[in-house]
């Protein structure tokens, strides 16, 4: 079967996006910043799924990241630079807000294809997904403790039900690595690739 590749404009470089047979794929493109989320990385990540609900040509949607990374959660450095208690143009509780609107359940199937480490919010993002397809030579953490946070991003819900209760709250107070075949044992991902 011969497709046609047809990329979408995502209105940010920070996002790229392509159909292809109904995929839709999803690269978070920061690579030199192992694909830290940003507000406009956010946005638009929002902006595209919501499209894609709707678009009869999206059957699957596929999120992956740019680079030997998945996604290091929030761009940390980003927020410590405001110091004043907002996030971008927004206050902390209307990033907040926006946050929850952005965190939609979509009746497409969504798969991760962790192809480089996901920690914090990048592994929340990856959790939130149907399916998830690892590399088996990277890892993934919760690192919401080394950086002061508690898990967002519904990493606690999704986390809490694939491992269970007590497992998510070691995973969150330690942030240990967990290596791909670990992942694969606790339920973390679906499967591992080369």
């Amino acid at each position: 079967m011969v497709t046609d590749k047809e990329a979408v404009d995502t209105g940010t470089p920070e996002l790229l996006a392509s159909l292809d047979a109904g995929v839709l794929t999803l690269t978070l493109n920061r690579p030199a910043a192992r694909n830290a989320l940003t507000e406009a990385m956010v946005v638009a990540l929002a902006d595209q799924l919501a499209l894609a609900e709707t678009d009869p040509r999206v059957r699957c949607i596929v999120l992956t990241g740019a680079g030997a990374a998945f996604c290091a959660g929030g761009d940390v450095r980003d927020m410590a630079r405001t110091g004043d208690g907002t996030v971008g143009a927004y206050t902390m509780d209307e990033a907040i807000h926006r946050q929850r609107l952005a965190q939609r359940s979509t009746p497409k199937p969504t798969i991760a294809a962790i192809n480089g480490p996901a920690a914090g919010a990048g592994l929340s993002l990856s959790l939130a997904c149907d399916l998830r397809i690892m590399s088996d030579a990277t890892f993934l953490t919760t690192a919401f403790a080394r950086v002061g946070f508690s898990g967002d991003y519904g990493c606690s819900y999704f986390l809490t039900l694939l491992v269970g209760p007590a497992k998510a709250r070691e995973l969150f107070f330690l942030s240990d690595r967990i290596d791909a075949d670990e992942a694969l044992r606790l339920g973390m991902v679906n499967k591992l690739c080369a």
